[in-house]
């Protein structure tokens, strides 16, 4: 493993790997992390990663019944591994509406596109044997159905071809250049932050790309395989969006209605105001993205320096006015005059939007 980055496995290897590691460090108390990151041929990383997840798995959330495994870096312990023993469990008992719930989604996975043989086949099996244990409680469930949106579809057929190690057809929008765009990629991993994202080596760029799955317009998957370079993966736990110390510096100062743009856009720092405000500096690789920022923020928050960006985001803030037909009010010089606020969430759509390179 060492200077050779583990190919990602896609969601359903992953919970495969974590369920055969219960069984694995149950019967190997204090095992080491190198030995085991070497018997699952995944990275102590990802090891350490997953061992992060598995304490907030379990029989219940009661306490004592999730798992208590912890690490100190060279040895992995189970505290408690009696929480998964037979004179822990109880039988299991659904509602009405949690079994409901249960049998719509199991039946809808079902039919996602992309889904294995064996893996669809097992899954009916399992919902067999819940309609048969909820009796009359499963009766409303056969009335309902759900219909996945186009990401659902585009996320099999990504995670099939990750899967099978298969090269990727694609049309993607470009909001950047209001455009759509053909391209073979060789998929490398799904990410989720915020949104789905699939990590992969651009053929015609000739280099790694991120694509949001919401903005694939059409997908195919080719007989070609997918043969990306060896390259190291990106550590994501702070977030798709990773600033470097030497992009540009940009300061932007909020109202109280604002401060949420600290929790969610990476930064060097943030100052109290006197109004309860924040004086946020922030680095961006391309700082012109944030000026829909600016824009969202409307009467929360305003763009200090650099002054070109400044200046940018108060003629954006002008056209926008314009676009109503209204003469632009003086107040239109400073970017807070910009229309309408936006949730963290939807300004975290144009933050991400310069990581898909693919722009």
């Amino acid at each position: 493993m060492a200077g050779k980055p583990a190919r990602p496995a896609n969601a359903i290897d992953q919970t495969r790997r974590m369920l055969s590691l219960v069984t694995y460090l149950r019967e190997r108390p204090g095992a080491r992390v190198s030995d085991v990151a070497r018997a699952f041929g995944i990275s102590e990383d990802e090891l350490i990663s997953d061992l992060d997840v598995l304490p907030l798995c379990g029989t219940s959330f009661r306490g004592g019944d999730l798992l208590d495994i912890d690490t100190d870096g060279d040895r992995i312990w189970w505290h408690n591994p009696a929480a998964l023993g037979a004179e822990a469990a109880e039988p299991l008992r659904l509602a009405a509406d949690e079994a409901t719930a249960l049998l719509v989604a199991a039946r809808a996975v079902s039919t996602l596109p992309g889904l294995r043989e064996g893996d669809r086949q097992a899954l009916l099996r399992a919902t067999a044997k819940v309609e048969a244990a909820a009796g009359e409680a499963a009766g409303a469930s056969s009335r309902l159905s759900v219909t996945f949106e186009s990401e659902g579809g585009v996320f099999a057929d990504v995670d099939r071809a990750i899967s099978e190690r298969r090269r990727l057809w694609i049309r993607y929008y470009s909001p950047a250049r209001d455009e759509l765009s053909e391209r073979e990629i060789d998929p490398i991993r799904l990410v989720s932050v915020g949104h789905t994202y699939v990590e992969a080596w651009c053929r015609r760029s000739e280099a790694r790309r991120t694509f949001r799955l919401d903005r694939v317009a059409e997908i195919r998957i080719l007989d070609e395989p997918s043969a990306p370079p060896e390259i190291e993966l990106r550590d994501l736990s702070e977030g798709l969006v990773q600033p470097a110390a030497e992009d540009p510096e940009v300061v932007i100062e909020v109202g109280p209605g604002g401060r949420w743009v600290a929790e969610y856009y990476p930064h060097d720092s943030a100052e109290e105001l006197p109004d309860g405000g924040l004086r946020i500096t922030l680095r961006a690789p391309d700082p012109a993205s944030l000026r829909r920022l600016a824009l969202r923020l409307g009467g929360d928050g305003r763009i200090v320096s650099p002054q070109d960006l400044a200046d940018s985001a108060c003629r954006a803030a002008r056209e926008a006015l314009a676009a109503y037909d209204e003469p632009a009010p003086r107040e239109a010089l400073a970017p807070r005059a910009a229309a309408g606020q936006a949730g963290p969430h939807g300004v975290q759509d144009g933050l991400y939007d310069r990581q898909e390179q693919g722009l």
